[in-house]
């Protein structure tokens, strides 16, 4: 089955290669002899109401040296033009992101299989999401109010306080008992009060690794990335200087997907990332899931592979 492969990512001239999970899902589709249709977010727009875009053909090798090549541009209704289309924006998720999602949808009214599914990536706030499953998570409370965020931390002690929009780990405080910031860092996050953040109980067991475990089809792939912060961290996120290290699934962790699995498929969601810190849920990735790259080259997995096979089988029923 030839099969016409959209993306939509920021500019692939600026990924790092060699652990860039839209890449991989490139290379997969590629080597299953589909054409390759590369756009960036400002490609995409509505013409009288119809899905269109600029779109790109596109080559793509596993060299860290010469990744890509791009061939001729052209301007086409979406609908005729490809197949499918994966969004790999990168967050932060706003205004502009929604109205990708708003164009994407459109596409999708007109035969275009979206994945993931534009409206659940405009529902699904990363951070929010997880707190519908509220037996795999910690104390979370999600909160404008400085009083009400304050008195989470002194009911719990040592808190994690974080902002709902932001990725690799940016604008993440821990705050202990006896920390005097508090109210600085809480006037700073919530804008005074203005702006909605998320506070956790701090999970001790971040110092064994923040472990990534990818869905594909509601179903977790057989290892996780155990994201391990550096010395004085509290960070695991690779983007905050983390180290990789690749694990096996844990009973507790199997236990988790099998909560979290079915409510992915029912929203349209078929490859996503869940963020575990020791027993606990604490995120659920929905933009651009990364560690594709690391776990395949550890355990000899092809994990975008996985996402093709549900690509294939969608786009036959």
């Amino acid at each position: 089955m030839t099969i016409r492969f959209g993306m939509v990512m920021d500019p692939i001239a600026n990924i790092k290669p060699h652990k860039d999970s839209s890449l991989a899902m490139l290379l997969a589709a590629q080597k299953r002899g589909w054409s390759l249709h590369y756009m960036e977010p400002a490609d995409l727009y509505l013409d009288q109401g119809v899905a269109k875009a600029t779109t790109t053909d596109l080559k793509v090798f596993d060299d860290k040296d010469h990744w890509f090549e791009l061939g001729d541009r052209h301007d086409v209704v979406l609908s005729d033009a490809v197949d499918v289309i994966v969004m790999r924006r990168d967050p932060p998720f706003d205004s502009e992101y929604i109205y990708n999602t708003y164009l994407l949808e459109a596409a999708e009214r007109e035969g275009v299989l979206v994945c993931n599914k534009p409206q659940s990536l405009r529902d699904c706030n990363e951070k929010v999401f997880a707190t519908q499953f509220p037996q795999c998570c910690p104390p979370v409370l999600v909160s404008a109010d400085m009083a009400r965020l304050k008195a989470f931390h002194k009911h719990h002690g040592d808190v994690i306080f974080k902002p709902l929009d932001g990725m690799g780990g940016s604008s993440i405080f821990r705050c202990k008992n006896d920390d005097a910031n508090v109210s600085v860092i809480l006037e700073t996050l919530t804008q005074f009060g203005t702006c909605t953040i998320m506070a956790q109980r701090y999970i001790p067991e971040i110092v064994n690794g923040d472990k990534r475990i990818l869905m594909v089809n509601g179903k977790p792939v057989s290892h996780a990335l155990a994201r391990i912060p550096s010395q004085g961290e509290t960070r695991g996120n690779l983007a905050a200087g983390g180290s990789g290290v690749p694990m096996p699934l844990t009973d507790r962790e199997r236990w988790i997907t099998e909560q979290v699995g079915p409510a992915l498929l029912e929203r349209g969601l078929y490859f996503v990332g869940l963020d575990v810190i020791g027993d606990y849920l604490t995120e659920i990735n929905v933009t651009s899931p990364t560690c594709i790259r690391e776990l395949d080259a550890a355990h000899d997995l092809d994990i975008a592979g996985q996402f093709m096979d549900v690509i294939e089988n969608l786009l036959a029923v």
